[in-house]
């Protein structure tokens, strides 16, 4: 390969600065990298949004290394471009590219609101805590405009339906009048992802979402409010981040989180590529470094598909960082804390229903 070929221009603002090829599609169309080195627009790639035509909402999955299994998400591909986001090689089913292509071409589903309200009330429903959502962020920045996390919400509350969410963006902040109302039912938990405090760092691996502080000021917030609020520190990218470990969990804590979580780093299908490019730009000296450290969790893989496995990793360097972890949250008071979302206060709205019976 020349060197002309490995030319990748600066995407402002964006996490990947290339589309990979689709793993689904025959015919792929390859440009003269010349193109994008030198036309202005390639490098400041505008967002597009699509309407979703699905006409069901809830997604199922069987999974038993998650905590939940139903799930809503108002959004496919995210606007927040993390580097290393799992949920990429979705965009593939969707005939995009996990590359640019999940960061810039979003798809909306306007109708959400109302297909979620047609599916709580329908007599298959069996009330159950729904994620919000365990795939892409339900605020990621057209959420300020759209407001369908929003009102998806609300729907939820006329339901009294329990519902987990995790975000990276003190949007969530805007809709505390809800969580509030939900969390009387101890029908709500929010999750805020913290991966770094490290201002330049998230600039260029979380290149759209809220900074560290602003972060750290939803879970203040959230946890003024009554509303129960912990920290994921994910993922743990060994060789990157894991050494802030301690101070995220600290951070986090004396903010307000009631617990903490994290997962190491997994790079399946297309991020491979994208993650080890995104290396290459930014941080060459440290790439195999990196690399390696990520395969020492996988078994030598970049990434890890077995349940159980995938999210935790394993091996002498995955228990190294659990036990960090694990340290951390000993050491900020975090450990102990057991909360269940409740499904005993369902109701269907408009209902005539027994005085009291769920008040």
């Amino acid at each position: 390969m020349s060197s002309i070929e490995n030319i990748r221009p600066t995407i402002t603002g964006r996490g990947s600065a290339f589309n990979p090829s689709n793993r689904f599609e025959r015919i792929e169309i390859t440009a003269d990298p010349l193109d994008d080195y030198f036309e202005p627009q390639a490098v400041k790639p505008q967002t597009f949004y699509y309407k979703d035509q699905s006409r069901s909402f809830i997604s199922y999955n069987n999974s038993p290394d998650i905590g939940f299994d139903a799930g809503i998400n108002p959004y496919r591909g995210c606007e927040h471009g993390c580097i290393y986001c799992y949920a990429r090689p979705y965009h593939e089913y969707l005939g995009f590219s996990a590359g640019l292509d999940f960061e810039s071409k979003i798809m909306v589903k306007l109708d959400a609101p109302e297909l979620l309200r047609q599916e709580l009330s329908a007599k298959k429903w069996r009330p159950q805590v729904l994620a919000l959502s365990g795939v892409t962020d339900v605020y990621q920045p057209v959420e300020r405009k759209l407001k369908l996390t929003r009102r998806c919400l609300e729907v939820l509350l006329d339901f009294r339906n329990p519902v987990s969410i995790i975000t990276k963006n003190h949007l969530i902040t805007r809709d505390t009048d809800i969580l509030k109302e939900l969390a009387r039912f101890d029908c709500v938990s929010v999750a805020i992802s913290l991966t770094t405090l490290d201002l330049e760092l998230r600039r260029i691996m979380e290149p759209r979402t809220s900074a560290p502080d602003r972060r750290l000021a939803a879970i203040e917030a959230l946890a003024q409010a009554g509303i129960p609020v912990g920290v994921m520190t994910a993922p743990v990218i060994p060789g990157l981040n894991d050494q802030e470990i301690p101070a995220l969990v600290k951070e986090a804590a004396k903010a307000g989180a009631r617990w903490a979580g994290f997962t190491i780093v997994r790079l399946p299908y297309a991020v491979k590529e994208i993650f080890s490019d995104w290396l290459e730009r930014h941080f060459p000296g440290r790439k195999k470094k990196v690399l390696a450290k990520i395969r020492a969790c996988h078994q030598g893989r970049l990434s890890d598909s077995r349940f159980g496995q995938r999210m935790r990793g394993e091996g002498v360097l995955a228990e190294q960082i659990a036990k960090l972890h694990r340290s951390a949250c000993r050491q900020a008071g975090l450990g102990g804390f057991k909360f269940k979302l409740s499904t005993e206060h369902f109701r269907l709205p408009g209902r005539l229903v027994q005085p009291g019976l769920f008040e």
